[in-house]
């Protein structure tokens, strides 16, 4: 069903090597090549170290590959092209949490009136009508990480990336964060690449799953996960999927 749809990102055949001080190569990327189609939630997942933020820097426009290209909508990916979302929230303190929201906009030039009204869109969206007034210092975690979603909506981006956005979060508040995401990205339905170390996360959020090998990242598998929304994390079928996806990487693992 997938291969009817459109190719919103292309991923040819990208390759990151590094040069420390002493000049010493770290490869940290080989020959990676995989397409996200639009509207699509792709979750990318691999052993510490193999390349998955670079990965999405990549995709990003933020750094530039060694080798091979990345495509959005046909283009090569450029900074500003993608709304970012990252581990830690990088929210302005001096900020209102409306005045947060609208920081892209000011930046594409937006005028004050259709930012705010932008911005009122996009927390209503997140749940937090209630709280645009208050500043970073006064939310929970989960709600700074809502802040941080909304603001990267509201600057219209083709693709959204995401960083192990919940990395930091407890158990309680990642799975409550988990199913508010997958039911924004249903309202929205954004192309996304969710970057994690968490599979049960994975499993749980997207259409597909990029395996990667241990450095240098290779693509070693791309599974389809065939569970309807919303998901189950107790069911036998979930548990299954989360099972096979963890014996990919636990070859990786061993071989790390």
């Amino acid at each position: 069903m997938q291969a009817l749809n459109q190719v919103k990102v292309s991923v040819q055949n990208v390759s990151k090597t590094f040069v420390t001080k002493d000049r010493k190569k770290i490869e940290a990327l080989q020959d990676v090549s995989f397409e996200v189609f639009d509207r699509e939630f792709l979750c990318v997942v691999g052993p510490n170290g193999c390349g998955k933020t670079t990965l999405l820097r990549i995709i990003a426009g933020l750094e530039e590959s060694t080798s091979g290209k990345v495509l959005i909508d046909g283009g090569k990916a450029k900074a500003g092209m993608a709304g970012l979302i990252f581990q830690e929230f990088s929210l302005f303190p001096w900020r209102t949490l409306i005045e947060n929201v609208q920081f892209g906009l000011e930046v594409k030039g937006i005028a004050e009136n259709e930012s705010r009204e932008i911005a009122e869109k996009y927390i209503d969206l997140v749940g937090l009508s209630e709280f645009r007034q208050t500043y970073p210092h006064e939310l929970s975690e989960g709600m700074k990480q809502k802040v941080a979603i909304a603001r990267a909506l509201a600057t219209n981006p083709s693709v959204l990336l995401m960083d192990e956005p919940f990395a930091f979060l407890d158990a309680q508040t990642r799975n409550r964060m988990q199913e508010e995401l997958r039911k924004i990205w249903e309202r929205e339905k954004r192309t996304a690449v969710f970057v994690s170390h968490n599979v049960d996360e994975a499993v749980y959020l997207a259409d597909r799953v990029v395996i990667m090998t241990a450095r240098p990242g290779r693509v070693k598998k791309i599974c389809e996960i065939e569970l309807k929304q919303p998901r189950e994390r107790t069911s036998q079928a979930f548990t299954k999927t989360r099972e096979l996806i963890l014996r990919y990487l636990e070859e990786e693992w061993t071989l790390f």
